[in-house]
């Protein structure tokens, strides 16, 4: 059998589980909205030069391109967005999959890394040049149905081993915070173990109460922001323990994104395989979303839009509403206008193809498909 065909095989069988449907629902998930990541290039260049190997790092695109969208990225996106309907006369609607805050540099810098401050997300856009009125933007989108946020934690930062790190003077650790960065790879790190980017990954058990405390504010800010309590939660990295579920249901969470096959950290280095399906119900009653359709025109050396077409088509074989899975890099240009250009013009050609090829395709948010999973 050759690599495409186990692949193929691979892709129709891990859709055969779980949850099903006659109509052909499109959903496009889009992570790490609201996170800084990377602030400019000037500082991706000055990291570089000093040492942190950003090139060679899995996340290299996310280091060289993602940041804050700018009003003209949303802009440009929501055109985009809008200028294609469903069959019953929807514009394609993005779900972000946000993070509310970002570390507060420099408060945490006063208390001598003695304390962790955060700050909202809308400060940090407020404090950019270009960004100023993004948050407006985002409130035009949620009005409109094209642009509605789900919640992917509060920040995209792993809190207490970054902070561990800074009280113990961790060179690389200490040169990006000087930037403003934390979002460098950091597991291989024997000083470290886990990566930054991880928020709810841990070597002691004992942070799992602290990442309720983080996951409860998170949700309350998330609230305060947008008007509305947020119904499902992807976590950055995928790595959480399952004894943040019963917590997750009681702040309003009833479903969380996972990978079909997800690696569940249990302490010290160690992670244990689980297998999720959309809809599947845990021990404590929450529900599992799974993606099954990629689209990354940022990365290189693959036809995107001919492949996502392929996973889509894939799902509605197995009469699974197709859900995409795509980040906020693809769509931004701080760092590179060509990036963004790119990733929109890509957008457009699948969102365009998706109606062509499927006529009774809808588009639909996150939040739309988990009411309806979880009605039934």
């Amino acid at each position: 059998m050759t690599r495409i065909n186990y692949m193929s095989l691979i892709k129709n069988l891990s859709n055969i589980p779980g949850w099903r449907t006659n109509r052909q629902l499109i959903v496009i998930e889009s992570d790490d909205w609201g996170s800084i990541r990377m602030p400019s290039m000037e500082v991706f260049t000055a990291l570089e030069i000093n040492g942190i190997d950003l090139a060679n790092d899995e996340g290299y695109v996310f280091n060289k391109y993602d940041s804050l969208a700018s009003e003209n990225d949303l802009s440009l996106l929501f055109e985009v967005l809008l200028s294609v309907r469903d069959s019953v006369g929807k514009p394609a609607v993005l779900t972000p999959f946000c993070v509310v805050a970002n570390p507060d540099f420099e408060k945490i810098k006063l208390s001598d890394f003695t304390e962790y401050h955060y700050k909202p997300f809308t400060e940090e856009l407020s404090e950019t040049t270009g960004c100023e009125g993004s948050f407006a933007l985002w409130k035009q989108g949620i009005e409109e149905g094209i642009f509605v946020p789900q919640f992917h934690g509060r920040e995209h930062l792993n809190v207490k081993v970054w902070m561990k790190a800074l009280r113990n003077s961790h060179s690389e650790t200490m040169l990006a915070f000087d930037k403003g960065v934390w979002g460098f790879s950091t597991a291989q790190d024997p000083d470290i173990g886990v990566e930054f980017q991880a928020a709810f990954d841990f070597l002691d058990r004992g942070d799992i109460d602290y990442h309720k405390k983080i996951i409860g504010s998170g949700l309350d800010l998330f609230e305060e922001l947008f008007g509305y309590r947020a119904v499902c939660f992807v976590p950055p990295n995928g790595l959480y323990s399952n004894q943040l579920e019963s917590f997750c249901l009681t702040q309003g969470i009833n479903m969380i994104g996972v990978s079909k096959i997800r690696h569940e950290p249990v302490g010290s280095g160690r992670y244990i395989k689980k297998i999720h399906w959309p809809g599947q119900k845990s021990t404590s009653g929450l529900r599992y979303l799974t993606r099954n359709c990629l689209f990354e025109p940022s990365q290189q050396g693959r036809d995107w839009v001919g492949s996502c077409l392929k996973d889509i088509s894939t799902a509605f074989r197995w009469n699974k509403p197709a859900v995409i899975s795509t980040h906020r890099v693809n769509f931004m240009s701080s760092h590179s206008s060509h990036n963004r250009d790119n990733g929109l013009h890509q957008l457009d050609t699948l969102l365009r193809s998706i109606v062509k090829q499927w006529p009774r395709a809808e588009f639909i948010s996150t939040g739309e498909l988990v009411r309806m999973i979880c009605d039934e």
